[in-house]
């Protein structure tokens, strides 16, 4: 497992040992989300510290609605190694599949001169978000399987007769 509760923000490395076939246009680290790593809080890192609270806001309110934004540099500065002269945000949004997309979109993209690294930050959920994310996702599963179910043609009956 992790050795320290910050292992996960670090940035990986990308995947160059994967088969040509399987490789996409771009070199992506492989990472697996479960449930529980997947949140709607976020961290933000590599915004260049030249005031861009505001810029970074507007820009994450673009896949939804955002419940807060608040640097936490000098919280993640005792934790961690940050690369200087950059800032770290702690965004949360409203919608599990809010997060997806800005972290799809954003993730090792340019901004203002940097390049933005988003990780999710689960540990600042709270057992209530936790216990609430786990109920949703049953509820799209059993969804899932129903709507599946539904649109399978019904399995051919033999004829006794022949």
């Amino acid at each position: 497992m992790e050795s320290t509760p910050t292992e996960h923000h670090k940035r990986l490395e990308y995947c160059t040992t994967r088969l040509q076939y399987r490789q996409g246009r771009e070199l992506k680290a492989v990472k697996v989300y479960t449930v529980a790593s997947e949140s709607r809080h976020m961290l933000v890192f590599g915004v260049p510290k030249v005031n861009l609270h505001s810029n970074i806001k507007n820009k994450l309110q673009c896949f939804g609605k955002l419940q807060s934004c608040t640097c936490v540099t000098t919280e993640f500065a005792q934790k961690m190694e940050l690369e200087a002269f950059t800032d770290v945000f702690a965004v949360q949004f409203e919608h599990l599949e809010q997060a997806r997309r800005a972290k799809r979109q954003l993730d090792a993209k340019q901004f203002f001169g940097g390049i933005l690294h988003i990780s999710y930050a689960p540990e600042r959920e709270t057992h209530q978000e936790l216990r609430d994310k786990f109920q949703r996702r049953q509820i799209e599963i059993a969804q899932r399987i129903k709507r599946n179910l539904a649109e399978q043609p019904p399995p051919k009956q033999k004829n006794k007769d022949a």
